[in-house]
């Protein structure tokens, strides 16, 4: 491998692992992040880490203060209701043009997303909170295949990195609503096989909309 490609490995694996960690709350929301600390933990050169910082800073997970460096973006009430109404605005939207041209592997897709989701709901309303993560990540799979037979790349990216700050939100709040969440999940699910977009639609307003309240509610983002 040559250096400059070796050079670009070692940053895609550092922008990786420092967004993953921002968005599943190992680096905290208003964290001050120092370059000579990151540099050591995730095994980038200062420069680099720059780059990656001004990177993240482009999609909203970090601010960059001038000559006082990068923090991790912060969390509120106001910001949570923003970044869910432009969700459910790209979802809703996606949702239809997806299960007008979904095909027979596309809802195969689906309905494995939805399996290994099921699963995880399963175990975190047994009491297990050591899956957290891993619910979480099949939380976006799922909702990510039910549009992704939208046919636009543009939207389905825009819309992963507005999900992404959506589900940073969950995680620093611990948001998990239980038997509620897993009935809204399985009735999408009924929808994309039926092809009822429009039942689907309300169907993810009301799960969208009681994600923010409960949130809110909890008075964990104040």
């Amino acid at each position: 491998m040559s250096i400059e490609l070796l050079a670009a490995s070692i940053a895609d694996r550092a922008y990786d692992r420092i967004r993953a960690d921002i968005i599943f709350g190992r680096l905290e929301p208003g964290a001050r992040l120092r370059l000579d600390r990151l540099a050591g933990e995730y095994g980038a050169s200062v420069s680099t880490l720059r780059e990656i910082l001004s990177r993240l800073s482009s999609e909203g997970l970090v601010v960059a203060e001038g000559q006082r460096g990068f923090r991790v973006t912060s969390v509120s009430p106001a910001g949570f209701e923003d970044v869910a109404a432009m969700r459910l605005l790209l979802e809703t939207y996606a949702l239809r043009l997806s299960f007008a041209a979904g095909d027979l592997e596309w809802e195969s897709r689906v309905v494995a997303a939805h399996h290994k989701l099921a699963f995880m709901e399963r175990r975190m309303m047994a009491g297990d909170q050591e899956g957290t993560e891993l619910w979480k990540r099949y939380d976006r799979e799922f909702h990510q295949v039910l549009i992704e037979a939208c046919g636009s790349q543009t939207l389905l990216d825009l819309y992963g990195g507005v999900f992404d700050q959506y589900l940073r939100y969950q995680m620093v709040a611990v948001v998990f609503r239980g038997e509620i969440a897993a009935n809204e999940h399985r009735a999408l699910l009924d929808c994309a096989l039926a092809r009822d977009a429009e039942k689907a639609c309300e169907v993810l307003g009301q799960h969208v909309n009681g994600c923010v309240a409960y949130t809110l509610k909890s008075g964990a983002l104040s």
